[in-house]
């Protein structure tokens, strides 16, 4: 009897044993994921940020320009400031093909190469080749 209560205890140490380790494999994992998409978000951020310093430098260049052509500095603001008008209206009108779609297919393609790597079916035989 004496040993079979210390086999129920070795089987009850095991699975606690792996129960804890699955769940700190799976915080590990979550780690990994929001890490890895905060990465990739962070970088497209300071892209559209050196993108945009560099448009506006480029604007005030085209302003002026257009403003030296026509006579009058605040003409050439003007319509480069109405063409940004257009461009924001057309954000705006179709905001869920340009921002939200692209930005939800980043997270779950991050999410899914996550799920990919993690769901791998056990095969017995690859343990029994690693042992020999």
């Amino acid at each position: 009897m004496e040993t079979l209560s210390k086999h129920f205890e070795s089987v009850y140490q095991k699975a606690k044993n792996y129960t804890e380790t699955s769940i700190e494999l799976y915080k590990l994992n979550a780690i990994d994921t929001t890490a890895d998409i905060a990465s990739a978000l962070v970088l497209k951020f300071a892209l559209v940020l050196v993108i945009s310093i560099f448009t506006m430098f480029l604007n005030i260049a085209i302003s002026l320009f257009i403003g030296n052509r026509i006579g009058n500095y605040y003409l050439g603001f003007l319509i480069v400031s109405i063409f940004y008008l257009i461009i924001a209206l057309l954000i705006y009108l179709f905001n869920d093909v340009l921002i939200k779609t692209p930005i939800t297919n980043l997270v779950i393609s991050k999410l899914s190469k996550r799920r990919k790597t993690q769901n791998k079916a056990y095969n017995p035989e690859d343990n029994e080749s690693l042992q020999k």
